[in-house]
């Protein structure tokens, strides 16, 4: 039985691009959409260099528009729709390491959560889909709280319902928002750069205070975080 060595009390991921790669969804929604409405596909690397800022910036990538144009919330709203009706069938996985590093800290007894500004109607589900939602032990989303990443409400009230420590808590994101969530909220922030990066995305400059290149690396640094 795999077990970790750390004196850390609690892990809490972002969702996309962090504890699950759920783009291929994206990737299939976004053009389907762009195919209903007469355009041409987009490029999977587009698509995953912008899943991270949520499906209202898929809309102006994939459409070339902003937010005021006459058409952008109800293209946003079939995009979500078609969203829903892929998750019945989802092409999202946890990336390689991710379900090794959950059963280690089961096996530790060290509870593992999700913070995210995905709302929870999508989060829920996809989470399900994937048989994680019974083994998450706290997802706070969006409708949790009165402020999203970067602010740290939501990091602070995972914490407040898992009973643990600020200072000994990690969280774990893709974006420069989670960082500055997890400074905010005085966790230990750790960048995964493994996930949706834009392309001009410079995570050494995001104050983290530990890069992931691969989340199989997340173990082994969790294990060297040993406190007095």
């Amino acid at each position: 039985m795999s077990t970790l060595s750390t004196s850390i009390e609690c892990v809490l991921f972002d969702l996309d691009g962090t504890l699950l790669d759920t783009a291929p969804d994206f990737v299939k929604v976004v053009n389907q959409l762009l195919e209903e409405n007469g355009k041409d596909s987009i490029s999977s690397a587009l698509i995953c260099q912008t899943v991270s800022d949520g499906a209202r910036a898929l809309v102006s990538l994939a459409f070339d528009i902003d937010e005021q144009h006459q058409d952008f919330d109800s293209l946003n709203q079939r995009l979500l729709d078609l969203y829903f009706e892929q998750l019945q069938q989802t092409e999202a996985k946890p990336y390689a390491g991710i379900l090794e590093l959950l059963t280690s800290l089961e096996n530790s007894n060290i509870p593992w959560g999700i913070v995210t500004n995905k709302p929870e109607k999508y989060s829920r589900l996809l989470l399900d889909k994937l048989e994680l939602l019974h083994r998450c032990q706290v997802l706070l989303c969006p409708e949790h709280v009165t402020h999203k990443k970067p602010n740290p409400e939501a990091i602070l009230l995972a914490c407040e319902k898992l009973g643990c420590d600020t200072e000994r808590t990690v969280y774990i994101g893709d974006h420069i928002r989670d960082m500055q969530a997890a400074k905010n909220a005085d966790v230990i922030a750790i960048a995964a750069s493994y996930g949706y990066l834009a392309i001009d995305a410079r995570v050494d400059e995001w104050n983290a205070d530990f890069i992931l290149q691969s989340a199989e690396q997340a173990e082994a640094l969790l294990n060297m975080l040993k406190f007095a």
